[in-house]
């Protein structure tokens, strides 16, 4: 063989082999810190502009699917899981999963627009629209006739105040009797009839996960634009910087605050996944505060996980290892979250 011949061979190598490893997806995905966005740059009140130093900071995660060299580098990492593609995207298609992300995100935006506003007390009302199909079952008759992000608004003509009503009613159906969903895509009504299928042992049902779809209309104008940061975990964060806006309380002290948690219309702080990584990102961008929800798990929790830690334990036990000097704090209330901020200080 010439020299020419098998240099040539060589480099083809060693190019389908940096090809291989850089490019040839795997079935999962790899879950590390992301990046952190101050939140007076994406909340935008009229005629409450942020005016105190420091900054609230929206925390994200960085999800991407598995190559073979991003594969053995989080392996070797301890910032980084690898995590198998059904729990990332639920069996849905990289274009459901984002729009899934997206109608979480709007849904933590409303929810912390109304609990700011209520909290600050300025005027809101709050409408519920009907409840998103976020996901479709296998078995369900529906299948090909619904879509993720469909807003269903009645079930055979009747309309409700909210899912648990969806819910109850369906619960009332029997097995094979049809039923007529009347629901918005695109922002067209449409309808689709089929029979309620099995959906678990001894129930019936439509045969799909949901999501409130709530209007929230505020007196004062605000807008949010989070770019394409997607999933529900905003909503603490989102809260606090609208409140602090609204009404002009020095929340921060000049300080950089992160943190992470759900916001329901009664101002409870529910957990999310990837807190690990989020103080990981909380760190690199200079956080000297973390906000954490704590839930306390029940008893039938403790016994069927084991080793079970709430997001605080594990936000808690991260930065011990990783950011000593950052403070944790557990919070189970958005009201309890303005109380601890405003007892802090710079020391």
């Amino acid at each position: 063989m010439k020299k020419s011949t098998k240099k040539y061979l060589i480099w083809f190598a060693i190019f389908l082999f940096v090809a291989v490893g850089s490019l040839w997806p795997l079935p999962s995905y790899i879950e590390g810190p992301g990046d952190a966005s101050n939140l007076s740059k994406i909340v935008n009140i009229k005629d409450h502009p942020d005016k105190q130093k420091g900054q609230f900071m929206l925390m994200s995660v960085s999800i991407a699917q598995a190559r073979p060299f991003t594969y053995l580098y989080a392996k070797m990492s301890p910032y980084y899981s690898i995590e198998p593609e059904e729990d990332v995207t639920g069996g849905q298609n990289m274009k459901a999963y984002e729009k899934v992300q997206k109608i979480y995100m709007d849904g933590s935006i409303n929810g912390a627009i109304y609990t700011a506003y209520h909290y600050a007390h300025k005027r809101v009302r709050i409408k519920y629209a009907g409840i998103y199909v976020m996901s479709l079952m296998k078995q369900s008759n529906f299948k090909n006739k619904l879509q993720v992000g469909d807003v269903v608004v009645a079930l055979n003509g009747h309309k409700f105040k909210s899912a648990n009503g969806f819910i109850q009613y369906v619960k009332k159906q029997k097995y094979g009797e049809k039923l007529t969903v009347t629901y918005k895509r695109n922002g067209k009504i449409k309808k689709a009839t089929a029979p309620l299928g099995m959906i678990s042992k001894h129930r019936a049902g439509i045969g799909i996960t949901l999501t409130d779809d709530v209007e929230v209309k505020p007196g004062i104008p605000i807008k949010v634009n989070p770019g394409q940061v997607g999933g529900p975990s905003g909503g603490l964060m989102f809260s606090l910087q609208i409140y602090s806006q609204l009404t002009n309380k020095d929340l921060r002290h000049g300080q950089k605050v992160a943190g992470t948690g759900t916001v329901d219309g009664l101002g409870n702080v529910g957990e999310i996944g990837g807190i690990d990584k989020k103080v990981i990102t909380a760190k690199r961008h200079g956080a000297k505060i973390f906000l954490a929800p704590y839930v306390k798990p029940t008893k039938s929790v403790l016994k069927y996980e084991e080793g079970h830690k709430t997001n605080y334990q594990l936000a808690k036990e991260t930065a011990k290892k990783y950011a000593p000097n950052m403070k944790v704090i557990p919070i189970k209330t958005f009201a309890q979250a303005v109380s601890v901020l405003e007892k802090q200080s710079n020391k």
